[in-house]
């Protein structure tokens, strides 16, 4: 798998509010340990200000200390994104991570650019609006976020830059929406997670520890379970057929986060289910293959 061919290795960057909850750091791992990839970067991203007011430098730290636990630090690019939403529809908020977006995007390459968005639209909708050019370009944007289809209703993802997920829906990006139907139902156990990675090593321990962590200082009463809902967003990349989707005209989003439906938008797809067991397998099986020092990891550009 290491020696594969160019053609045969999806470009990737990934969009991570990485210190919100304790699900990304399993996404970020699993990116990282996939050699279909072709890796173009990590960008933090801020996850509102309700939880944090550092949210995006929160991130790149959390993004930086999992590079080091995996020995990985230096080797793989890392580009900080907007520190806040858009202050509207019209007005980007510029950073090193759109740009990243930007360049990867406008170089001459015959495959599509998959931009995983893990939290909030804004580099995204950022990058759009700095370079209108991208909406001709072979970019495919991966949202985990929204609401029920075809209602919708507040989600956190989209809550945290409404604005940003209207200039993208508006816009001729390719979009495939994973909306939270579907992610919350990628839940684990903690009695899964202690017998699947908490022994594969450092990175396998602190995934563990930070889980169980976040669930004792947020949730209210027993918990034993996280939805590690950002999985999908490479389960899409890697096994496009497993899970059910269709694809309908891109909404807009109301201020109550409601779906809008003119209809006058070209269309997106919007996924219904996903392939749970064999993400999750993958993930376990990439961190254990790691673990006894098979150097599988993605192709860092």
């Amino acid at each position: 798998m290491t020696n594969l061919p160019r053609e045969k290795r999806a470009r990737l960057i990934l969009n991570t509010d990485a210190k919100n909850e304790a699900d990304d750091q399993f996404t970020i791992v699993h990116a990282l340990l996939t050699p279909t990839f072709d890796f173009h970067g990590l960008i933090p991203a801020h996850f509102g200000d309700h939880r944090s007011k550092t949210a995006m430098e929160d991130s790149r730290k959390e993004i930086d200390h999992l590079l080091a636990l995996m020995d990985l630090s230096g080797r793989i690019p890392v580009a900080n994104g907007a520190a806040t939403a858009l202050p509207d529809e019209q007005t980007a908020v510029p950073s090193p991570g759109a740009q990243m977006i930007i360049d990867e995007a406008m170089k001459d390459d015959d495959r599509p650019l998959y931009v995983a968005f893990l939290g909030p639209l804004t580099d995204m909708a950022s990058a759009l609006l700095m370079e209108p050019r991208l909406n001709e370009r072979n970019v495919i944007c991966v949202w985990i976020g929204g609401g029920v289809w075809p209602t919708g209703g507040r989600e956190f993802n989209l809550m945290n830059d409404i604005a940003a997920a209207n200039v993208v829906m508006r816009s001729n990006v390719e979009v495939w929406q994973i909306p939270s139907t579907v992610y919350r139902m990628m839940s684990v156990s903690y009695a899964e997670l202690q017998e699947r990675c908490e022994e594969k090593g450092p990175i396998g321990k602190y995934l563990v520890d930070q889980l169980i962590e976040w669930n004792l200082r947020v949730h209210k009463g027993p918990i034993e379970h996280r939805s590690l809902g950002d999985t999908p967003s490479l389960s899409v990349i890697l096994n496009p057929m497993g899970g059910t989707y269709e694809w309908r005209p891109a909404p807009e989003f109301s201020p109550h986060m409601h779906y809008v439906h003119t209809g006058q938008h070209r269309p997106i797809k919007v996924y219904d289910t996903i392939d749970i067991r064999y993400i999750l397998e993958d993930f376990y099986a990439k961190l254990a293959r790691f673990h006894r020092g098979v150097q599988e990891l993605a192709n860092f550009g």
